[in-house]
This record gives structure tokens, C-alpha cells and sequence, in this order.
């Protein structure tokens, strides 16, 4: 019905920068926000950031002043700017939409298939 496809991770040197993308596509009537959640090894999957259909963000303690969300509404695409990592950041990322998508139109809760973020000391 709708599908999030991230991209972005990599290896990265602690202090250092990347950028995440997430783009969905499908059958799309309504993004009501989008966001980005982490999971480490042997840690359950937490919230990093999210932002609303009218740009209202949120963001993980932890990642607060380092990270900023952003989203391209022409583009169905948010986006997650990572400074200053530190390797406790290092996780698989994955992409969320909060939504109404599908035909017939559904609230939905969908997840991409996560990109690895791996930040070296």
C-alpha cells in the first residue's frame, strides 16, 4: 500500500555527520507525519524524531541538539540530519508514516526495512 525505502546509513567516525532519507510512495492520500526510530543490538527500537503534517517535531533526550528532522511534503520524504555522532547512535534506523494510504483509504503505521548507522570511536 505505501512504501518507505531509507537510505543514507553507512560507517561514520564519531563527531562526524551524515543525512538519512526516507522517501514513500504507493497509493498516498494523507501523511499525517513521519518519523525515525533506532534499534541497537539487543535494545528494543526507541523514537529519534518525528514531525507532523504541519512541522511540529519531536525528538529523543539523547539526540536533542545533534539531530533535526526534516520533511519535503512535494516529496512524500523526511529526512534526518545527524551531527556530532557518538558511537551510542550507531543502530539501524528505520523510517515510519503515520497515515491514510491504500485503496480503499486505511489508517495506517508503516515501517521501512531500516538502514544500519555504525559510528566508530
Amino acid at each position: 500500500q505505501v512504501q518507505l525505502v531509507e537510505s543514507g546509513g553507512g560507517l561514520v567516525q564519531a563527531g562526524g555527520s551524515l543525512r538519512l532519507s526516507c522517501a514513500a510512495s504507493g497509493i498516498i492520500f494523507r501523511i499525517n507525519a513521519m518519523g525515525w526510530y533506532r534499534q541497537a543490538p539487543g535494545k528494543q527500537r526507541e523514537l529519534v524524531a518525528t514531525i507532523t503534517n504541519g512541522g511540529s517535531t519531536n525528538y529523543a533526550d539523547s539526540v536533542k541538539g545533534r539531530f533535526t528532522i526534516s520533511r519535503d511534503k512535494a516529496k512524500n520524504t523526511v529526512y534526518l540530519q545527524m551531527n556530532s555522532l557518538k558511537p551510542e547512535d550507531s543502530a539501524v534506523y528505520y523510517c515510519n508514516a503515520k497515515g491514510v494510504f491504500g485503496a480503499p483509504p486505511s489508517g495506517m503505521d508503516s515501517w521501512g526495512k531500516g538502514t544500519l548507522l555504525t559510528v566508530s570511536s
